[in-house]
């Protein structure tokens, strides 16, 4: 995978920047006063609490390996913190058949007293030009705010569930796996976290590699997690002893009423099994009413685990952005289900997918070349394409919205080729 602390700034960014007096320059994460002003001012931009000197110490490791950005007053000394922030590294993202180095952008803030000045914009447009100097084929992030990125030809592109469980209404339906179910002490909870994400991570589409930070906060055994005190992990094992899932959850009182919900922080297993014996022990869990589970795949079977399905609340919305960047080497990364043999005419403002381009697909396998000029099968933006992309989301829906010019059988046809076996999901926020 590339490095991508070894790429530079944008210098159209920066030279944009720079007609504002505003410097655009890489954080020193070596540097105590560079570092720890990049991660005050992250907190601040996503309205959280001032961080204590324990949490800054453990982020600060956890950006040493990323390539992290300030955007400063000119001529501010180190310390400072910068009005605006954002980092970025080079993850696996896992797609049909394989996966694709991904320049995932995270930690995307501008303080409020510099707003409405074009900083957001150099932000982004930067770490896309970035990404394609450095020959990343695909950039991705996860929102906090939806109608920000798709002016920069990312797209909600993974789709997951919000479930919400009613337990006794639900009840419980599904015969109990072999194996067992056991509870995990915090230090073992996080390595048992990395381990079973790394395989589950392969097998559905649309989900990127974990790091060491991202479980240490999750399982609390590192300062960032506000519920530390109330977190618990359970662990599935098949008959033969290997651990096959993995759930960490929270339990909230009910007031007045000696009974609880039930938030499910992760929930990952790589079998069936693990998976139903997991979704049992939560549903069926001692004086809990409901059960609240999130970022999960919207083909989750749990509505056919239970006596009753209208007990579980399911409630799709997006999480995973995409926004392709090379468009021959994207599409020629992953395998899909159906032939298909098409030319694709891609509007991309910022001009990294435009242009006309024929499509192939056989055995399973894509191939890209520009097309000559002349009709094209499907019109469509960056955005939707990279929609299509992991096979999250359908070109029939995307051309009844107008996102998509095609006739009816085409549109029917690239859902046939793109669709995976499995639907996408992203379990981890980035």
């Amino acid at each position: 995978m590339t490095d991508a602390t070894r790429i530079p700034v944008d210098p159209e960014s920066e030279q944009r920047l720079a007609g504002q007096d505003l410097t655009y320059r890489l954080i020193d994460p070596a540097s105590d006063a560079d570092a720890e002003a990049f991660l005050r001012a992250d907190a601040r931009g996503f309205l959280g609490e001032e961080p204590s000197a324990d949490l800054v110490a453990a982020d600060r490791a956890g950006i040493a390996e990323r390539r992290n950005i300030g955007v400063f007053e000119a001529g501010t000394p180190v310390g400072t913190w910068p009005v605006a922030t954002v980092n970025s590294w080079v993850a696996p993202l896992t797609v049909p058949g394989g996966e694709i180095g991904m320049w995932a952008i995270s930690a995307v803030t501008v303080s409020g007293t510099h707003r409405r000045r074009g900083i957001a914009r150099a932000l982004l447009e930067g770490e896309l030009r970035a990404a394609a100097s450095a020959g990343v084929p695909i950039a991705g992030l996860t929102a906090s705010e939806a109608t920000i990125y798709g002016r920069y030809g990312f797209a909600p592109a993974v789709p997951v569930a919000r479930m919400t469980v009613d337990t006794r209404r639900a009840g419980w339906a599904a015969p109990a796996p072999i194996g067992r179910v056991e509870y995990v002490e915090k230090e073992a909870l996080k390595t048992t976290l990395a381990a079973v994400h790394e395989v589950a991570r392969t097998q559905r589409s649309g989900q990127i590699a974990g790091w060491d930070r991202r479980w240490g906060r999750m399982a609390a055994v590192e300062p960032g997690n506000s519920s530390a005190a109330k977190v618990r992990g359970v662990r599935y094992t098949d008959e033969h002893g290997h651990t096959r899932g993995v759930m960490v959850y929270t339990l909230e009182d009910v007031p007045g009423d000696f009974r609880f919900a039930m938030s499910i922080s992760l929930l990952a297993a790589v079998t069936s099994d693990a998976l139903t014996a997991l979704w049992g022990f939560a549903l069926q869990h001692d004086l809990v009413d409901r059960v609240i589970a999130d970022l999960r795949p919207v083909d989750d079977p749990l509505p056919w685990l239970v006596n009753d399905p209208r007990g579980v609340e399911v409630v799709v919305h997006d999480h995973g952005w995409l926004r392709i960047l090379d468009l021959p080497a994207a599409l020629s990364a992953r395998t899909y289900r159906a032939p298909l043999d098409l030319v694709l005419r891609v509007d991309d403002p910022l001009g990294f997918a435009a242009g006309s381009w024929r499509l192939t697909i056989s055995g399973g396998a894509a191939k890209t070349v520009p097309a000559e000029s002349g009709a094209a099968d499907v019109i469509l933006d960056v955005g939707a394409l990279s929609a299509l992309y992991v096979g999250g989301v359908s070109a029939v829906q995307l051309r009844a919205a107008g996102r998509l010019e095609a006739t009816a059988e085409v549109a029917a046809s690239i859902d046939d080729a793109f669709r995976p076996a499995q639907a996408p999901v992203l379990g981890i926020w980035y």
